[in-house]
């Protein structure tokens, strides 16, 4: 029992109970009746269907970014993630194997056009030998559920000297064949316009690192770029993708104030977040949303029912139905004012989101200490 329950899908919203049995929801409501074997109470807590980060990197080896999914992000909540391009078609069957099937957390692959994935020593395209339109498209209509679409980044740091141009028209390639949606990180760069790459992108493509800072960021002169607006109108869907570079208050607060909210929310977390203080989680990057101007109900929504819908697995979890998985998240807000900052180093003060438990397929995970 909590002292709030929240579903965006069935629009479930105060106290109330759910109740488990063999790993699915069996009830929930303001009132349930009968026996149980344990129950928790949770009176100063809101408890939700289980977080859905759109954008990590869950790797149990194979990737110079991966992190164990059960150690680093499953007691934050996080019972499904969509890993951003961690393996490619030469790497599959060990993701497959060793992170998707061996992890208690729910994994699903946005497979990178790059055959090598992120094994490469600097980026994931280090030649055009690396982009493999066959091997890609086959492996992408073979892996079935697990690889949700392809992901193709096109910012410098992925493609080297690369033309970006032709590895964004070789992901565009790819997905055409596969019927599949692209995640896709944008060049910020000036030397190819926001406006000429969001053009290229289909309904149901994904941009990620939607609040980075950047020559050709989301807002110009003050406003949210028409470009922009018109490609949400196409279909195209908006992810926040916080990592280590593209999360900034300036444009966040500012696309927020127009009324242009991310369809889903992200950490890009990865190893390179190990060590500072405090640690990089989505409860974080969703508070730190909530600091831009983003209400609670708006955020909770993001990270549940709708990053559902957006992977294609809204009648399996992102709701509190019964029948769905027993995927549970137990927040807690605390109202004490800290420090939040972006990736700039630009400060915001405000209360912030802590987890206080994870229930993943019916069985509870303790939070990280």
């Amino acid at each position: 029992m909590a002292g709030r329950l929240f579903c965006s899908k069935t629009g479930l919203d105060g106290p109330g109970c759910v109740a488990v049995r063999d790993g699915r929801i069996a009830a929930c409501g303001p009132e349930i009746r009968g026996v149980s074997q344990q129950t928790l109470d949770f009176s100063d807590c809101v408890l939700l269907p289980g977080l859905i980060d759109l954008h990590a990197h869950p790797a149990c080896g194979g990737s110079r970014y991966g992190i164990n999914p059960d150690r680093y992000m499953l007691p934050d909540g996080v019972t499904t993630v969509l890993s951003q391009g961690d393996a490619g078609a030469a790497n599959w069957d060990d993701y497959l194997e060793n992170t998707i099937l061996g992890s208690d957390t729910r994994v699903r692959l946005a497979l990178n056009l790059s055959r090598a994935g992120e094994s490469n020593p600097q980026r994931c395209f280090e030649s055009n030998e690396d982009v493999d339109i066959e091997a890609c498209a086959k492996v992408a209509r073979t892996g079935g559920e697990h690889i949700w679409g392809i992901s193709v980044n096109t910012g410098k740091r992925s493609c080297g000297d690369l033309d970006p141009r032709w590895v964004m028209n070789c992901g565009l390639e790819v997905a055409e064949r596969t019927g599949k949606p692209m995640l896709v990180g944008l060049r910020r760069a000036s030397d190819w316009s926001i406006e000429e790459q969001l053009v290229l992108l289909r309904r149901g493509d994904v941009v990620t690192y939607c609040f980075s800072p950047g020559d050709e960021c989301l807002v110009a002169e003050g406003q949210v770029r028409p470009c922009v607006w018109q490609a949400r109108e196409r279909g195209v869907l908006f992810d926040s993708g916080h990592g280590m570079a593209s999360f900034a208050f300036s444009v966040a607060e500012t696309a927020i104030a127009e009324g242009f909210l991310p369809d889903t929310i992200s950490t890009d977390k990865h190893k390179r977040h190990f060590g500072p203080r405090p640690m990089h989680t989505l409860p974080l990057a969703m508070s730190k949303l909530v600091a831009a101007g983003m209400s609670s109900d708006s955020v909770l929504k993001r990270v549940t029912h709708r990053a559902a819908e957006v992977l294609g697995l809204e009648e399996e979890v992102g709701a509190l139905v019964q029948g769905q998985c027993a995927d549970i998240a137990v927040l807690r807000w605390n109202d004490e004012p800290v420090p939040l900052f972006d990736t700039r180093d630009d400060e915001r003060t405000g209360g912030y989101w802590e987890t206080v438990l994870t229930v993943r397929a019916g069985q509870t995970i303790a939070p990280c200490p």
